[in-house]
């Protein structure tokens, strides 16, 4: 994972700068500026009428009393992409724009689920597995502990009018 993360560090500022020379060959080195800056101010925007939108869908949510994992997750997304869009660039100006549009948003979700429950599975093994295909998880040693006690019933205790033997100086007939 540090090293898929060293890579971007290295890679996306390489490909942003690529990106802007060629756009500043084409239309221009002020143009470009003056793009990045629109782009970065439609981006704030955006990030501000998504993100309140998302805000009021997890309030929703807990007034309905449900968990809102989803609207949680959408508001990350629309975070991390209004990020992208404020940073310069046209790279992760098309990655936080797709961000923060409802319907690419959706398969960006899709797709992180995915990513993470396969880091689960990674990180959890066979519990994790269990976990991400919804099945319950129970454990050994509950089973094991009622089947050592099925296996050895307790002994009772012996009641009290069994522990009495009668004694010679007893008044009591011995007939022995």
């Amino acid at each position: 994972m540090i090293g898929v993360l060293g890579f971007l560090l290295l890679a996306v500022p390489l490909v942003e700068l690529f990106l802007i020379v060629v756009v500043a060959e084409r239309i221009g080195g002020l143009n470009t500026f003056v793009l990045l800056v629109l782009i970065s101010i439609a981006g704030a925007i955006l990030l501000k009428r998504e993100g309140v939108a998302a805000w009021r869908r997890v309030q929703a949510a807990l007034r309905e009393g449900r968990v809102p994992a989803e609207e949680v997750t959408d508001g990350a997304l629309v975070v991390f992409g209004g990020a992208l869009l404020l940073t310069p660039g046209f790279f992760t100006d098309a990655i936080g724009l797709s961000l923060l549009l409802p319907g690419s948003r959706a398969v960006a979700k899709t797709g992180l689920r995915k990513l993470f429950g396969i880091l689960a599975l990674r990180r959890l093994g066979a519990v994790g597995a269990a976990a991400t295909a919804g099945r319950k998880i129970y454990s050994a040693r509950v089973t094991n502990e009622r089947r050592r006690r099925a296996a050895n019933p307790p002994v009772p205790e012996p009641a009290p009018s069994e522990l009495q033997v009668p004694s010679a100086e007893d008044d009591s007939p011995d007939t022995g």
